[in-house]
């Protein structure tokens, strides 16, 4: 497995989701601005986003994958991993409809929930806002059922097409606020709320032809509990807590903010927390799901060096091209916001206010991304509780700090009680894996770290003294901000990558290296020497 090759290949196609969803954003801030209407949205969408990523790219994948590739390497083959699949698909179908079905029925203490209450709303506002959550709410089944999918595609390497879903959901959403956008904020909005679903389907038809392609054809059958499914519901209850933490620290942060601060915070946390996802998408999503399957499959073939020589890949991999998009947030979030969101209704205070979210979110990045690259290590060893019990670590300190911070700071107590909590858990979890032996950083990760960390701050230092070149053209036109702002994240990117030659973090060998080269073979991964 090619850990390069196979990042840039889902990569692609996340950057491809993550620009169009940048696109939508855009939309989003020219046609519904950050008041009101804004917030009612982004809370009806927190649902289903927090849904998928507690199921899609947590719980049901940390659970489903090993389980798959255990029932396919024990004997049975491709037959017995996909009778395992229809088995899963049988019960899954029926509990997620019901749930569906409450969500709906609950849709009222849900949107309180959600958003603390908003912060004095009218009664006319909040059933808007409970409307627009009855919209999005059918949404969890459809990704559900494309979560099932996708963990098959990804357990034979099949990996674009469940990469490629998200792009659907991008372009409806693009498509309901360019073709069908109304005349004020609230139009907008309920028109963004139906987006989401009609989204939803294109991604479980694109899933199911995907699936038929690769001679995947599942049937719905009675469901039936048996030793795997409930060996199954037992590692995914943990798992949700433990892999969607973030999502979760998140959505207390939403309702703490909503029912905190004045109308427009939530929107400034939305708008920042897309562009620190657009990193965390790209690379670590990516790399969770390129090294769940793959470290599963080494562990099941006793291959432990191999393994951990593999993880070792993974977070070099991961730092070196996190580093310096957390430097590039923290110096120049304003220009970011500013050329990607101000115009129209999103006003030149909502840009100075995201990007200071976004700068404060920025700190934890590293942390975020570690998160999804170490708990493969965990899930792949059939171990979903320990994540689960750092979770709820983390949690208990993102309720507690958002409490002492709201009051003092405001709107960036949120991002920096969210950085500060995801920091304890990556903390955790490398240094739980590390104790039990199931980890160890090897000569070549710990020669690299503090040269790629130089190198980032490097970058860092010549955004800082070009910033003040770029802000006069970020108040033009919409071509003159993008070229303005392409030009200065290239320069960025050109000074990081000299510097990492420069330090020595990288040769030029290396960079032909990780194209090329696989995973060592031998029970002894090879090293590089200085």
């Amino acid at each position: 497995m090619n850990l390069a090759k196979s990042l840039g290949s889902i990569g692609g196609l996340t950057l491809v989701s993550r620009v169009l969803a940048l696109v939508r954003d855009a939309l989003q801030a020219r046609y519904v601005g950050a008041g009101f209407a804004s917030d009612a949205f982004l809370v009806a969408f927190r649902l289903p986003n927090m849904f998928r990523a507690l199921f899609a790219e947590g719980a049901f994948s940390a659970a489903f994958i090993p389980m798959f590739n255990r029932r396919v390497a024990e004997g049975g083959g491709k037959p017995a991993g996909f009778d395992f699949a229809e088995r899963t698909l049988s019960v899954l179908f029926p509990i997620v409809a019901v749930f569906t079905i409450v969500l709906l029925l609950a849709a009222f203490p849900l949107t309180y929930a959600l958003s603390g209450g908003f912060n004095d709303p009218t009664p006319a506002q909040f059933a808007f806002a409970v409307t627009l959550s009855r919209i999005t709410i059918p949404y969890l089944l459809m990704i559900s059922l494309v979560s099932l999918l996708g963990g098959i595609l990804n357990s034979l390497d099949r990996y674009w097409v469940n990469a490629a879903a998200p792009i659907l959901l991008n372009l409806a959403m693009i498509a309901g606020l360019g073709l069908f956008h109304g005349d004020d904020a609230y139009e907008t909005a309920m028109v963004q709320a139906l987006s989401v679903t009609a989204g939803g389907v294109l991604q479980l038809l694109f899933l199911i032809w995907g699936c038929r392609r690769a001679g995947i054809k599942l049937s719905l059958k009675l469901p039936r509990i048996d030793k795997d499914i409930r060996r199954l519901f037992k590692l995914i209850l943990p798992a949700a807590a433990g892999a969607g933490a973030t999502q979760i620290n998140l959505l207390i942060s939403t309702a703490l903010a909503g029912g905190l601060l004045a109308p427009g915070a939530i929107s400034y946390i939305y708008y920042a927390d897309r562009l620190n996802q657009l990193p965390l998408g790209l690379i670590g999503i990516g790399l969770g799901t390129i090294l769940l399957p793959t470290l599963s499959r080494l562990l099941g073939e006793d291959k432990p060096d191999e393994a951990m020589h593999m993880q070792n890949r993974g977070i070099e991999l991961a730092l070196f091209l996190t580093l310096p998009a957390t430097i590039a947030f923290l110096t120049i979030a304003d220009p970011i916001v500013r050329g990607l969101f101000q115009r129209g209704a999103f006003s030149a205070e909502a840009t100075q206010a995201t990007g200071q979210v976004l700068a404060a979110f920025s700190i934890g990045l590293p942390a975020y991304v570690m998160i999804k690259v170490l708990t493969p290590g965990y899930y792949a060893r059939h171990d979903t509780r320990t994540p689960v019990r750092f979770a709820m670590i983390a949690i208990a300190v993102n309720i507690v700090g958002n409490l002492a911070l709201i009051p003092t700071i405001g709107y960036l107590g949120p991002p920096l009680a969210t950085a500060v909590s995801a920091s304890i858990n990556a903390f955790l979890l490398f240094w739980t894996l590390r104790k039990r032996g199931q980890f160890e950083a090897d000569a070549q990760l710990v020669r690299r770290l503090p040269r790629l960390a130089i190198a980032a701050l490097l970058m860092g230092a010549a955004l800082w003294f070009s910033r003040p070149l770029a802000v006069p053209h970020m108040s033009g036109s919409l071509i003159e901000k993008s070229i303005t702002l392409a030009i200065l994240c290239s320069a960025g990117g050109a000074v990081y990558f000299a510097a990492c030659f420069l330090t020595g973090a990288f040769r030029l060998g290396d960079i032909r290296a990780m194209v090329r080269r696989r995973a060592p073979t031998s029970s002894a991964p090879q090293q590089e020497t200085d």
